[in-house]
């Protein structure tokens, strides 16, 4: 699986549970009788939604992400391509959380209230990150993809060959100020 589509179905992932979250919250509540519980809980999702908005404002890789792009395997063949096992292989933390909150709502409506909000802060700090790494593919020319590997061990990504792009080659050449005009005959 290309690293790029890891991060947006990262992104999106995250996003879905905190919408399924605040479901759960929302729907809890009503049947608890806790009055504070709704105000609190929107309060802390707009707060975490500030946050994950300011985590995620800058244009370039996280220092991980870099990490990982600076780390990553050279091959010159493409990988085994398995999105549902790499997806499942690295996110089933966040799985395992959701089902857990989403259980416990129920019983502690609060529990989901605050689960809400880290992933809204998940999403949305991550929510740039594909398209830095997209940059840096362009530029040096090569792809990333998510490397099959145990579940319980740290994500690896594999580096190969791609297509270079002269995007920034050409935005420079239209930054230079034009000549004054035609040379004297």
């Amino acid at each position: 699986m290309r690293f790029t589509d890891f991060l947006k179905a990262t992104v999106m992932t995250s996003a879905a549970a905190a919408t399924v979250l605040a479901a759960l919250t929302a729907f809890a509540a009503s049947r608890a009788d806790d009055p504070l519980l709704v105000p609190f809980a929107a309060g802390w999702w707009i707060l975490a939604g500030s946050v994950g908005i300011v985590l995620g404002r800058r244009a370039e890789t996280t220092p991980p992400i870099a990490r990982l792009l600076a780390d990553a395997r050279s091959t010159q063949s493409l990988p085994e391509v398995r999105p549902g096992r790499v997806l499942f292989n690295r996110l089933w933390p966040l799985l395992v959380c959701t089902i857990a909150a989403g259980a416990l709502a129920f019983l502690y409506p609060q529990i989901a209230a605050i689960a809400t909000g880290f992933a809204i802060i998940w999403a949305l700090s991550w929510r740039r990150q594909d398209a830095a790494v997209t940059a840096i593919e362009g530029r040096d020319g090569v792809r990333y993809y998510v490397e099959s590997t145990s579940p319980l061990r740290a994500i690896r990504l594999i580096r190969t060959p791609g297509f270079r792009s002269n995007m920034w080659e050409m935005e420079e050449a239209a930054r230079r100020p034009a000549a004054a005009g035609p040379p004297d005959a």
